[in-house]
């Protein structure tokens, strides 16, 4: 197993010092930032879980809270997708100036609303964001961002959520980037069910370690 970089550090990100959780390999395929649905956050169990698994395909995790506990007290918040793309630009600028993932490409995975403000977030900093998962997501909630996305972006949901396949299925039309739909068969919204949160790690690791390739090799061949 190779040395960690970062093992489960507590980091306090940007102005807002936004509180997030780390884990970085010292050689990671990429670093990939998680966007929380409604009433989640750095704690979530299944966006732990799915880290977990990232991580164990190579890519490095920052799972952070995008409000502090007074504004998520005003249900607003919640569903604020502007300000929760905002926090989530704030949370890549601070990525991008740590020295260790310098040359990382950094995704997003969002969950139900986090997925539209992730979708927002990589409209607003084009290019700097390498892949998109969308985890049971509500894509529809990006609006126009969703034609100005150039980041590849995998949408997956179960297929025991009608109401939320048929949201993906509008978005993935509105989508110019390569983009893909997966619906895991016997999953519900929470994909709570034995073995369907393991698909999602599963296609999620696909989509990350195809389209996160690290270009620290510039960098590298400078200095030998």
């Amino acid at each position: 197993m190779s040395r960690l970089l970062y093992d489960n550090e507590h980091v306090a990100i940007g102005k807002h010092q936004l509180s997030g959780f780390l884990d970085v390999p010292e050689h990671p395929l990429g670093l990939v930032i998680f966007a929380h649905g409604s009433g989640s956050g750095r704690h979530s169990p299944r966006n732990n879980y799915v880290a977990a698994g990232l991580r164990r395909a190579g890519l490095g995790t920052l799972l952070i809270d995008l409000l502090d506990l007074n504004e998520e007290a005003d249900r607003r918040n919640v569903f604020n997708i502007p300000l929760l793309a905002e926090r989530l630009v704030e949370a890549t600028d601070w990525a991008s100036s740590v020295h260790s993932f310098a040359g990382l490409r950094i995704g997003y995975f969002g969950a139900s609303t986090g997925a539209g403000a992730a979708m927002m977030a990589a409209a607003e900093v084009d290019g700097r964001i390498g892949a998109i998962v969308s985890r049971e997501g509500r894509p529809d909630l990006a609006g126009d961002a969703l034609e100005r996305l150039h980041a590849p972006t995998l949408l997956i949901v179960g297929s025991l959520d009608t109401p939320v396949i048929a949201l993906n299925r509008a978005a993935l039309a509105r989508i110019l980037a390569p983009k893909e739909l997966v619906i895991v068969t016997g999953a519900g919204h929470l994909f709570e069910e034995p073995g369907t949160l393991d698909r999602v790690i599963v296609e999620a690791a696909r989509w990350f370690t195809t389209h996160l390739s690290t270009t620290r090799a510039g960098a590298e061949n400078a200095g030998a």
